[in-house]
């Protein structure tokens, strides 16, 4: 039952998205509103804007820090299973993983208030979330069994993943306190459709030599997997109602979170400017259609005592229920329902930039100066920037980061353009190009990552793209 749960998400994962969660390329993009989302204390120039339903925002990006389809597929010459065995089962550690993210944006929009100085943003996203650590003593015992292994110890704590698929209601407050210091604080309701993690795992499995040269098979565990929203999707894929749970249980009919954004900008001087962020500080409480596994417990077993052919000859003798019954006894399972509390991935941004070049009056030609902080929204752009970005998100196995560098051009106020460099556990190659073009209110913008990536992707070992289309005004409130 178990395994038909976990291959039902799957396969909706799986049809759903690709899976790393770092936008640096949209991040301090200051023409493109959902630069908000990755930084809620962004400066914004604009008096309001709406984002084309199901069209604003749409991300999707993956990444596999141990090996790609290429080091296994490629016509190299090489023996499919020497390539399996080497640069997969004994190649990969259990740092190396498989995760990522998507995120489809319902609707988003944003207003400047009647205080010029303040701008409040809201909408609805669906994410879905997903990581998978290599779990290498699992692979290597499926791969090659105990026989050969007498003593060997399988450590059972490799084995640690995690998932989700939620939508997220969000409302946020941008200040600009003064001259030189803008702040945001954003809100957020996660309604969660399934979840699904297995990360406090620990234990052994070990084969000894047994009395009388038998051997003895000793499984000392402490497993758990918890889901939630399992059973709703299951049975949508059975009864092909996918669509409908989906949107069910993303609208407040699942399980409920609450969390936080927060984010500053502020200037050192008019041209060198200071940014962070900390993103979905927050959790999200699963009480409904709750299905936990557990395995735990310590038990040794050293084969059955069946003496043939006496045990043939006395039909009375169940010997095959006799080793039904202990390897139930030898494998201790449970089933429960208990509540769990889940934290988001928090993911933390900062950034330094140094603006130079000829300035260029952004595109809000109006009078609306703020009355409390003495200055224009008509935020002052320069046409070069130059800086670096630090990422970081908390991970079953800590905190992962990033660090990009990264060079932005505008030309007018048609287009901008930003060109990135990060390094990171995925990739020491990664160069990223990201453009927003503005034709009157309507702004588009088209970004990708590892570009030089796609001239092979079979051997990439990340993808990144994003593209977005909102309207945008700078007239009067």
């Amino acid at each position: 039952m178990i395994l038909r749960k976990f291959l039902a998400v799957s396969i909706l994962w799986a049809g759903l998205a690709v899976h790393a969660q770092n936008k640096q390329l949209l991040y301090d993009f200051t023409e493109i509103p959902q630069a908000l989302m990755v930084n809620p204390g962004m400066e914004t120039d604009f008096s309001w804007y709406a984002g084309i339903p199901a069209l604003s925002g749409i991300s999707f990006q993956a990444g596999s820090s141990g090996i790609s389809v290429n080091d296994i597929f490629a016509d190299d010459g090489l023996n499919i299973n020497d390539k399996v065995r080497d640069r997969a089962i004994y190649g990969m550690s259990i740092q190396d993983e498989l995760s990522g993210t998507y995120q489809l944006e319902i609707f988003n929009g944003g207003f400047r208030g009647k205080d010029p100085s303040v701008f409040y943003s809201f909408g609805l996203y669906n994410e879905g979330d997903a990581i998978g650590y290599w779990f290498r003593d699992y692979a290597i015992l499926g791969y090659e069994g105990n026989a050969d292994r007498l003593n060997d110890r399988f450590d059972l704590s490799h084995l640690k993943t995690r998932g989700e698929m939620l939508n997220v209601f969000h409302f946020g407050i941008n200040k600009k306190m003064n001259g030189d210091l803008t702040l945001g604080a954003r809100g957020k309701i996660y309604s969660s459709i399934f979840d699904f993690n297995s990360t406090q795992n620990k234990g052994y499995f070990v084969t000894t030599e047994g009395q009388n040269n038998i051997l003895a098979s000793t499984l000392d565990a402490d497993l758990q997997v918890r889901t939630s929203g399992g059973n709703a999707i299951e049975k949508a894929i059975d009864d092909e109602t996918i669509p409908g749970t989906l949107l069910k249980r993303g609208l407040f009919g699942g399980n409920l979170g609450l969390g936080v954004d927060l984010g500053f900008t502020y200037h050192l001087n008019p041209q060198t400017v200071l940014t962070g962020s900390l993103l979905d500080l927050g959790f999200i409480y699963h009480a409904n259609d709750i299905e936990n596994f557990a395995l735990q417990g310590n038990a040794t077993i050293e084969g059955m005592q069946i003496i043939l052919p006496d045990a043939l000859s006395d039909p009375n003798q169940d010997f095959w229920q006799n080793l039904v019954d202990e390897v139930e006894a030898f494998i201790p399972f449970e089933e429960e329902t208990s509540s769990y509390i889940t934290f988001r991935p928090t993911k933390l941004y900062g950034s330094l930039r140094y603006n130079f070049g000829e300035p260029v009056q952004g595109p809000a030609l109006c009078d609306c100066d703020y009355s409390n902080a003495g200055n224009s929204h008509n935020v002052v752009k320069y046409r070069n920037s130059v800086g670096g970005q630090l990422y970081m998100i908390n991970r079953p196995r800590g905190p992962q980061s990033a660090i990009t560098a990264f060079y932005q051009r505008r030309f007018g106020n048609y287009l901008a353009m930003k060109a990135t460099y990060t390094a990171d556990k995925f990739s020491f190659t990664n160069i990223g190009l990201g453009a927003s073009f503005q034709a009157g209110p309507v702004n588009f913008y088209l970004m990708a990552d590892n570009l030089l990536g796609y001239g092979n992707l079979a051997a990439s070992k990340y993808a990144s793209f994003q593209f977005g289309l909102n309207i945008i005004s700078w007239g009067k409130n």
